[in-house]
């Protein structure tokens, strides 16, 4: 293992204050990009969506539950599986009642929504012991629409912006792999007002690595992650792939 090199207390405070220099730099430029995000413009909601829930049939502004904001965590589970996707359910894991309790505070629903059957995702949600609102998008054009089930009979492929040629350009076309019908993550944001639904945001990919604070703690480590991918190299005895499965 190649751990950090070893220094003096005085060394390190001169290199952990030139590291805050740079954290305070990315905090503000966090802090323009999200104010750059909620000035983005937002469509109309003309659909009708039919999901399926624990109380029965449920429209979009039924997942509101009263809120004027609804964030929705699309679930890669196909309707031929029998369980959910291990890294959705690594987030679902710590989608926890006191996180859905703080952004109800903040007028903010937040919901799952999967492509399989309500009868299986209820199976698989008892086995995990969630409690999070999780919702089955079988048999409507919802998944489809916010570009998380990837089928040319249905829609063109595309996913986080971009169609299957160019995510092969750009290397990405891992995203394609397999047969489709496939399932891919994503998060989308709906605001209300009045009697209409707005679409107002959706990221895919990383984009949606708030669903796993476990990341957000790993980051602060001297190992980070232990994944593959992370510089530099050589730090964790065996390292994982880049996926969150947190398999011990």
């Amino acid at each position: 293992m190649a751990l950090p090199p070893v220094v003096s207390r005085e060394q390190w405070v001169d290199a952990r204050k030139e590291l805050l220099r740079k954290e305070k730099e990315l905090t503000k430029a966090r802090d323009a990009l999200n104010a750059e995000r909620r000035g983005l413009p937002m469509v109309r909601i003309d659909k009708e969506y039919a999901f399926e829930g624990p109380q029965g049939q449920a429209s979009l502004t039924d997942l509101f539950d009263g809120c004027r904001q609804l964030i929705v965590s699309h679930f890669m589970f196909n309707p031929e599986w029998d369980e959910g996707c291990p890294s959705c359910s690594a987030g679902a894991d710590e989608s926890s009642p006191g996180r859905l309790r703080h952004l109800r505070a903040r007028d903010t629903a937040f919901v799952y929504v999967s492509r399989a059957p309500l009868a299986k995702l209820e199976a698989y949600k008892a086995r995990r012991g969630w409690e999070f609102p999780w919702y089955s998008s079988y048999g409507s054009d919802f998944n489809h629409d916010f570009h998380v089930t990837m089928d040319d009979s249905v829609l063109p492929a595309e996913y986080n912006y971009k169609t299957i040629p160019e995510h092969r350009a750009d290397g990405s076309g891992y995203y394609f792999t397999g047969d489709q019908p496939s399932e891919q993550p994503g998060l989308s944001c709906f605001i209300r007002d009045g009697g209409e639904v707005f679409h107002t945001y959706s990221a895919y990919g990383r984009g949606t690595e708030m669903n796993l604070g476990a990341y957000a703690f790993l980051d602060l480590t001297a190992l980070g992650r232990q994944e593959t991918w992370e510089h530099p190299t050589n730090r964790a005895p065996h390292p994982h792939p880049a996926a969150p499965t947190f398999h011990p």
